[in-house]
């Protein structure tokens, strides 16, 4: 992917129009290639760009096609955002926070750019969440305190970035069963496919809590009796595909779409043996509703309504990484985030999922890099080469914070997403990466090209420690190996 763009932007960091053109190595074939523009556009959308226009093309190439994850176009999209501003703020000599702050949206300006995912008013927490992070990770004073750092540090400089979050979800069409079989205990089927992202764990929670209203001591105790069967595409059709972050929701919606139909039907025979005896247990009444005919099993295609088919996810994140400008080694030394979760469906998931996405953000702006030969054959086959994310590189203090947003009434119990938003946050660490590469850069002017500032320059994705030498001009060995064997070869 290569991003050209025109930025128009005042004195006080203000910007007022970008035009931006992307070119997309789709590979020999498109793949999944042709959604990546919109997740692009989404994520660029998060700054109010004043006039905004874009041009995106898809390349055939002859490389290999590429395959999506985790936030896929939202990532790079997001990169491309946070870039533009931080050289805005280079070029005016201004903090990039100013920067930014300048041009988060209001809420008139967000209906414009995002007008079928804005919601109402009250939903807009990105302000909120910035200053919170701002006050509860003391970053003023840390900034002031790698600043100082940095002017007694000759050959390891630190770098500080905050950035903002804004996601856009939307939830798919889910099918879901429920059946209470003779004993009592409950099976459930739903769409998704469980990948680790605690989506039988939701599903499972949402029974119980659903039909938690029939058993005599609430939920407690009918969890246990529920377990979540995996479906194919012949028992429960339609199921889609599990991924966008919205595979959970949309299944706790089917489900409990589907308790609501049980509970109908078993509410009638509940009544007339409270009339009975006025303690009715589980047992009995599925036992009475087995023996009157009553259809236990529940099968629903759950489908958002208008309101509630597209909404957005609000996060920031701080992080601080040091850097050693002889070796280019990284040490990512702090990362705080909080995120907009709505009301969790089970914070210890959501705050695992936020966790694991951030790191795998990490790898991808950092550590992961995809290398191949002039054949076009992949060379990094392996962590000896391809360096994901470990013990020795995740942050050495990670804060994670879930904002309860409260009531949102076009949510599945006023939920939001948690698995993929938080990857785009992690590009806080590439943008303090650039910002301690930048104060090295300021120390050693002299090594940089000249007629250019030292101050403005390229860091792609990923970007290892061979790429912050070469940034920071302490690369001399690499060169002269690099030059020694050109020779060589000429001779």
């Amino acid at each position: 992917m290569k991003a050209h763009y025109s930025v128009g932007f005042k004195s006080d960091g203000k910007i007022t129009a970008l035009h931006l053109d992307l070119l997309i190595d789709a590979g020999i074939s498109e793949d999944l290639s042709p959604i990546i523009p919109s997740g692009v556009i989404s994520a660029l959308k998060k700054y109010n760009w004043g006039s905004l226009s874009f041009d995106i093309k898809l390349c055939k190439t002859n490389n290999t096609s590429k395959s999506t994850m985790r936030a896929p176009g939202d990532t790079q999209g997001s990169l491309i955002a946070e870039a533009i501003i931080e050289h805005v703020a280079s070029v005016l000599s201004l903090d990039a926070n100013h920067v930014r702050e300048m041009n988060f949206h209001t809420y008139d300006s967000l209906l414009l750019f995002y007008p079928a995912s804005a919601g109402e008013e009250s939903t807009y927490t990105l302000h909120s969440i910035f200053n919170r992070l701002a006050l509860t990770s003391s970053y003023r004073h840390r900034a002031d305190t790698v600043k100082q750092f940095n002017i007694c540090n000759k050959w390891r400089k630190r770098g500080i970035s905050c950035v903002p979050l804004i996601f856009n979800v939307s939830p798919r069409p889910a099918p879901g069963r429920v059946s209470v079989l003779e004993d009592g205990s409950i099976v459930v089927q739903v769409g998704g496919i469980e990948i680790g992202q605690g989506l039988w764990t939701k599903v499972q929670q949402m029974t119980a809590f659903a039909l938690g209203q029939l058993w005599p001591e609430g939920c407690e105790g009918l969890l246990e009796r529920v377990r979540v069967l995996q479906a194919d595409t012949l028992n429960l059709i339609q199921s889609g595909v599990t991924g966008g972050s919205s595979t959970s929701e949309s299944s706790c919606a089917a489900t409990l779409q589907a308790c609501k139909l049980l509970i109908s039907r078993l509410n009638p025979i509940m009544n007339k043996l409270r009339l009975q005896s006025a303690t009715v247990s589980w047992d009995n009444l599925i036992s009475q509703a087995s023996q009157e005919n009553v259809n236990l099993s529940a099968s629903v295609y759950w489908v958002p309504e208008q309101g509630s088919n597209s909404y957005l996810n609000y996060g920031a994140g701080i992080s601080e990484v040091e850097i050693d400008l002889i070796t280019g080694a990284i040490t990512i030394l702090r990362s705080d985030l909080v995120y907009d979760c709505g009301m969790s469906l089970n914070p210890a998931v959501d705050l695992g999922q936020i966790e694991g996405s951030f790191i795998q953000g990490v790898g991808f702006f950092i550590y992961e890099e995809h290398e191949t030969n002039s054949d076009g054959l992949v060379v990094s086959s392996s962590t000896w080469d391809y360096k994901i994310p470990s013990v020795d590189t995740i942050p050495k203090q990670f804060n994670v914070e879930l904002l309860n947003t409260g009531y949102h009434k076009n949510r599945v119990l006023s939920s939001k997403a948690s698995g993929e938003p938080a990857v785009v946050l992690a590009s806080s660490v590439h943008c303090a990466l650039r910002e301690a590469i930048r104060a090295a850069r300021k120390d050693f002017s002299y090594n940089t090209e000249s007629g250019t500032s030292p101050l403005i320059f390229q860091l792609n994705v990923p970007a290892p420690m061979t790429v912050v030498k070469e940034l920071c001009g302490f690369d001399i060995v690499e060169k002269y190996l690099k030059n020694l064997s050109a020779h060589e070869t000429a001779s």
